[in-house]
């Protein structure tokens, strides 16, 4: 089946359409073969739904917003957590333009070696791959006009022009995320117990086979490159689990950025990318980065933005291996008829809705 238009006028990708496969004759045996050597398994009376068709049946989502708590779980609604950033987005999220922004809280720490104050926490969006630090509720409201607003979506092509300059509220700091990767894993036990049971045993496995490689990052390595992993509150389908989503940088393995064309953009725009910046009178580092109150003036230079999110459910240890192997490193997947449940991909310009 063809891809046809769906949300904004992007294509939507047909069943077996927005990922590769995996193919035996040209990855290996090992694509087919689950790891044998796992440290950890889930718990013997583990029971989830393994009859529904995953595939397509998620609500679309044109950007993402994860906010540090230092936590691993949270109320049932995160939106309604008293005083919290999570609350003041989720009841200023009218203003927010070009599609619904997706809201996670997160276990990342709520401090940084950018943060100045006690009070404040900070948060990753996507798929602009950028760190705000400083973050209030007070400033929610700006921090949507002037950064969220002006950022890239799900459906912005790579080879588009570049979004509007930001306009970054006083005391706030943005910069690009270091990372190439990140894996998010709902961790929300008090929405469904398997996801606080999974989580942390399939961070351990991914973990035992992304340090050999050098690529694991923990909580607060902010070295360039490697995986960021980080628990989020509920995404929706605890029953599938255990959830994870992949953030893939534009420009990895498999993540090749098309040539600008009539239908993309002009031939002589710029990719979304990595930006040097004039701040209050400073030059930035070839990234996004800079303190309010001021805008950002931007030079293009290479991508640096999420070109894939691949949203897999189902996952056990047993798939870590080849999620490392194939899905993180190559954008592949390994069992799409069980365990892909959606996602985009910004150079196919494709979504799942």
């Amino acid at each position: 089946m063809a891809a046809i238009k769906g949300l904004f006028g992007r294509l939507k990708a047909a069943d077996g359409e927005l990922f590769t496969k995996t193919d035996p004759a040209i990855d290996g045996e090992d694509c087919t073969h689950d790891c044998g050597t796992c440290s950890v398994h889930l718990p013997n009376k583990w029971s989830i739904d393994e009859a529904d068709q995953l595939y397509g049946h998620i609500k679309g989502f044109n950007r993402h917003i994860i906010v540090a708590t230092g936590k691993t779980d949270w109320i049932r609604d995160v939106g309604a957590i008293k005083g919290s950033v999570m609350e003041a987005i989720d009841s200023n999220s009218s203003s927010i333009n070009n599609g619904r922004l997706m809201l996670s809280a997160s276990n990342m720490p709520t401090d940084s070696s950018h943060t100045t104050s006690e009070d404040s926490t900070r948060c990753i969006l996507l798929p602009a791959f950028l760190f705000i630090d400083n973050v209030t509720p007070s400033a929610v409201p700006d921090l949507i006009s002037g950064v969220i607003n002006s950022t890239s979506t799900n459906v912005t092509s790579l080879t588009a022009p570049s979004p509007n300059n930001l306009s970054i509220p006083e005391g706030l700091t943005v910069r690009a995320c270091p990372h190439d990767y990140l894996i998010l894993l709902c961790s929300h036990k008090t929405r469904d117990a398997r996801c606080g049971q999974s989580a942390p045993l399939i961070r351990k496995e991914l973990e035992r086979h992304l340090r050999p490689l050098g690529l694991l990052r923990d909580l607060h390595d902010e070295r360039p490159g490697g995986v960021g992993i980080y628990f989020i509150s509920h995404v929706g389908g605890h029953k599938y689990s255990a959830n994870m989503m992949i953030y893939r940088k534009a420009g990895t393995k498999g993540l090749e950025i098309p040539e600008p064309t009539a239908e993309t953009g002009d031939a002589g725009a710029q990719p979304v990318g990595v930006e040097k910046t004039e701040t209050n009178g400073g030059v930035g580092n070839g990234h996004v980065e800079g303190q309010g109150n001021g805008s950002a003036k931007k030079e293009k230079e290479v991508i640096d933005e999420a070109g894939q999110c691949i949203w897999l459910a189902r996952i056990k240890p047993e798939d870590c291996e080849n999620i490392v192997r194939y899905t993180i490193l190559q954008g592949k997947v390994v069992k799409p008829e069980s365990q892909l449940r959606g996602g985009f991909d910004r150079c196919k310009q494709l979504a799942s809705w």
